[in-house]
């Protein structure tokens, strides 16, 4: 019996011990209700209200009957007209609409003689991502029925579609560019969170109090190590997926490393928030998969952003990876400059230096 005694002190030592410490508890419980809740609520491939564009060179009751019926297929919501194609295609790169309807001037001609395959307009579609680019290509064979009482009586009216960035819709292409935001997320925020705890349960915490070191002047000096770290990791990442799964780097290089550093900074300034709330390593850990598991599910690089409901989006919207998803896909794969994408480079600006100021206030150089 003594056997069994010595293990049921044990176990109810641990349990006693789980229950004191509430962050961990907390997690224990957390994850698992986060993961249900995202791949059972927010994760959706069913793509609806995809933002798209619209050149209407014909301006007729055909082009508005087909306007019409896109629209009534609420896989799109049309939310720029650009007056030629040209500035549509640049619309598509600077990522402000993820494929464009272009209608000719000719439209009402093509639909009469519909019987000879002329198809009636084009789709152009920013295939970086195959799951919006299939959902838009299954509108090139969309039912018109008010055209088609008017003009198409036996013709079923057909569109032509060209795919922008990856029309051998390749998935490597798609991937490997959000692949970084997900290793950077995981080692720049790891390393950091667990910086300050290692110190202080090191006992090398008590050596910094009796230095000059201020708290930004700490904050800094833990965080410029790891932003090397996270630049040769960009790098190992992109050579090998342009050289072993051919994706294209159609981006400027400066341009890349600039989204990079945003990112970098942004992640590691969170890693040091984590730090200054978690008490030991363990909890640091543990902190870093509760943000690391929406931002693999919720930043777009699994799942479409287009394809969860809405409060889910504005959750998407808080991440860091969410917006380097989009900066780094649009630089690698659509040479799209950060000038393009103000609002997603703001953010992660913001983040970071938000987030500086909250780790510097919460770091407290004392023993307590």
């Amino acid at each position: 019996m003594g056997f069994f005694n010595r293990i049921a002190a044990i176990t109810l030592k641990e349990f006693r011990q789980l229950s004191r410490d509430r962050l961990t508890f907390g997690m224990v419980v957390m994850i698992p209700l986060i993961q249900l809740l995202l791949f059972g609520y927010a994760i959706n491939n069913n793509i609806r209200n995809i933002n798209i564009g619209l050149v209407d060179e014909a301006r007729s009751f055909a082009s508005r009957s087909i306007v019409d019926a896109v629209r009534a297929t609420q896989v799109v919501n049309i939310v720029r007209h650009y007056p030629t194609v040209q500035e549509a295609e640049a619309g598509i790169t600077a990522g402000e609409v993820r494929a464009v309807l272009v209608l000719p001037a000719n439209l009402d001609q093509r639909a009469a003689n519909a019987s000879q395959s002329q198809p009636l307009g084009q789709w152009l579609i920013d295939g970086s991502d195959n799951i919006v680019s299939s959902a838009l290509l299954g509108l090139r064979n969309m039912p018109l029925q008010e055209l088609q009482r008017s003009y198409l009586p036996q013709a079923s009216p057909v569109f032509e579609a060209v795919l922008y960035f990856n029309p051998e819709r390749r998935t490597p292409v798609n991937i490997v560019p959000g692949l970084l935001a997900v290793i950077l997320t995981m080692t720049m925020i790891l390393f950091t969170a667990t910086a300050i705890v290692r110190e202080k349960e090191r006992g090398n915490i008590e050596l910094l109090i009796t230095t000059p070191l201020r708290s930004l002047e700490l904050m800094l000096g833990k965080i410029i190590p790891f932003i090397l770290i996270g630049l040769a990791q960009m790098t190992i990442i992109l050579m090998l997926g342009h050289f072993v799964f051919d994706v294209p780097i159609n981006g400027r290089p400066i341009q890349i490393v600039g989204a990079t550093l945003l990112f970098i900074a942004a992640s590691l300034t969170l890693g040091l928030i984590i730090s200054t709330i978690a008490k030991t390593q363990l909890q640091a850990m543990q902190m870093t998969v509760f943000v690391l598991l929406p931002s693999i599910l919720l930043s777009g690089f699994l799942f479409p952003y287009e394809g969860m409901p809405r409060p889910a989006q504005y959750i998407a919207e808080a991440l860091p990876a969410t917006h380097f998803v989009r900066m780094i896909r649009g630089v690698v794969l659509r040479d799209a400059g950060l000038d393009n994408m103000r609002a997603d480079t703001g953010f992660l600006l913001g983040f970071t230096l938000v987030g500086l100021v909250i780790a510097t206030l919460k770091f407290k150089k004392s023993l307590d």
